[in-house]
């Protein structure tokens, strides 16, 4: 079927499929990896949950659409469907990867000395580097900028291979961003959860300024899409200012839940914290001998000033 010939309809949306024989081993490879490991991590000492591996199976049933349903048919053909592949593969399937947490099935698949080997490699300043939230976010924000304003947007659309490429590289960049930031998984070092939420905020406004530039900016790939030879649907400029709309808006819907997310960690290590402080002042006047009940006494200087 060519679908430059072919009218996108709600019936041919849910009945037009393709098979994609390198996203298919890169789907059904890493599936059969991560069941195997996490099989093998439900028997060590601190074994990993059902939740991880529910995850995980959404990913992988979204990668399947993003790459060989409807939205992997007319991928090629309209620039909004191209937009919706780029979300999914560069938000949505990274983010439940990470909930998938495939470093703590990893670590608890490996021996003794495996995990010995996985720390040391997340102890490096490489590790600290690639997982920071500051230089997961650079890179996040920097990819769609990328993939629209260069050549490489065209190219992904004409070749195969650099199509799959593509492909790899957004989820990548995406499952980057959210390990380091939801911090579920081990990571080289942790940060405040108020970093990521902050952090937030600024990518809301560099999402909304890409999808301005797509909305008003010239056309991207005209000439591309002009040789595609559609005669139905949208015209070009509709056509962009849709898929900007998909990045811009429906991207920061699809955002609310991950803030949501960011804001239940961000309680929970408050409270962490606050317990952690509790202890430690319900330690002290045992470690002093416990001499007061009252805070101040326990302090030379105000005990001096008040008297006692």
């Amino acid at each position: 079927m060519d679908p430059a010939s072919v009218p996108l309809t709600w019936s041919t949306a849910l009945t037009s499929w393709r098979w994609d024989s390198l996203a298919s081993v890169l789907i059904v490879g890493g599936s059969i990896a991560y069941v195997l490991a996490w099989r093998r991590a439900t028997r060590c000492p601190e074994p990993v949950t059902r939740g991880p591996l529910w995850c995980f199976a959404i990913a992988a049933a979204l990668s399947i659409a993003a790459t060989m349903s409807m939205i992997g048919v007319y991928d090629r053909v309209l620039f909004w469907v191209r937009a919706l592949q780029v979300l999914l593969l560069l938000f949505v399937v990274p983010f439940f990867l990470a909930m998938s947490r495939p470093v703590t099935v990893l670590r608890g698949a490996l021996g003794s000395a495996g995990r010995q080997r996985l720390d040391r490699l997340l102890a490096t300043p490489a590790a600290r580097f690639a997982a920071h939230p500051a230089t997961t976010s650079v890179a996040m924000l920097a990819t769609p900028w990328l993939l629209y304003l260069t050549p490489l947007y065209v190219t992904s659309l004409k070749y195969n291979a650099v199509a799959a490429a593509t492909w790899v590289l957004l989820v990548l960049v995406g499952f980057g961003y959210f390990y380091a930031r939801l911090q579920t998984d081990p990571v080289p070092r942790r940060y405040s959860q108020l970093i990521s939420l902050v952090i937030s905020i600024i990518e809301s406004i560099g999402d909304g300024l890409l999808g301005i530039v797509l909305w008003l900016g010239p056309l991207i790939a005209a000439d591309y899409y002009t040789h595609v030879g559609r005669q139905w649907g949208p015209s070009l400029r509709i056509d962009q200012s849709i898929g900007a709309g998909i990045l811009w808006i429906v991207g920061d819907v699809l955002g609310v839940p991950f803030i949501i997310v960011l804001m239940r960690l961000f309680s929970a290590d408050e409270k962490a914290h606050a317990d952690a402080v509790d202890d430690e002042l319900e330690s002290a006047p045992e470690i002093s001998g416990g001499t007061s009940g009252l805070w101040w006494e326990n302090d030379p200087q105000l005990r001096e000033r008040m008297g006692r």
